[in-house]
């Protein structure tokens, strides 16, 4: 007999899986190891269930579990220290949620970084107003294309971009400011 609990389980894995998986496989070369991520992110969404933690938003839960489960394989496959680079190389460019986050050897003081940048970052992202929020998690943490984005909501792409590149600017400087705090 299905339990309630079983159905919600089961209704939040139907929902998220192809969402999950396709963000997993755009950051995880190696489809065994994308797979295998996969598996753990929902067996510790199981897990939770059984323990009665209460997840509100099951599927940004899941992203961030994933999240950890890539930085955790990346730990382990290319072991090394954080860059010393801020949040923006030389050109410009943003670096990717990995580069940021990734704490190489695991020491304490490399953890406590990516625990305040990650704290730094959701925090920055509450101050963005909704529809700059929507598009930036859409597109950097869900790994949606603008071109999805725009079909579901109805927003021309042009717009999308904008949104997300306000976005970026206020993230980069909030997140810049906390990396720089936390270097000193």
């Amino acid at each position: 007999m299905i339990t309630e609990q079983d159905q919600q389980i089961s209704e939040v894995v139907h929902k998220e899986k192809p969402r999950l998986r396709n963000f997993i496989r755009r950051r995880v070369a190696d489809a065994r190891d994308a797979e295998d991520i996969l598996q753990d992110v929902f067996y510790e969404l199981v897990q939770a269930y059984r323990a009665a933690e209460t997840i509100e938003q099951a599927g940004a839960w899941l992203f961030r579990v994933a999240r950890n489960k890539i930085t955790d394989l990346f730990r382990k496959k290319r072991p090394g220290s954080i860059e010393e680079a801020a949040l923006a190389n030389e050109e410009g460019e943003s670096l990717g949620w990995e580069e940021v986050f990734a704490s190489g050897d695991g020491d304490p003081e490399d953890v406590l970084m990516q625990g305040t940048l990650a704290e730094e970052l959701e925090s920055a992202l509450a101050e963005l107003p909704e529809e700059q929020q929507r598009v930036f998690i859409g597109h950097e943490i869900e790994g949606r294309s603008f071109k999805e984005i725009a079909e579901e909501t109805g927003v021309s792409i042009n717009t999308l971009l904008s949104r997300k590149r306000y976005a970026v600017l206020h993230l980069r400087k909030r997140l810049q400011s906390a990396y720089e705090d936390f270097r000193k």
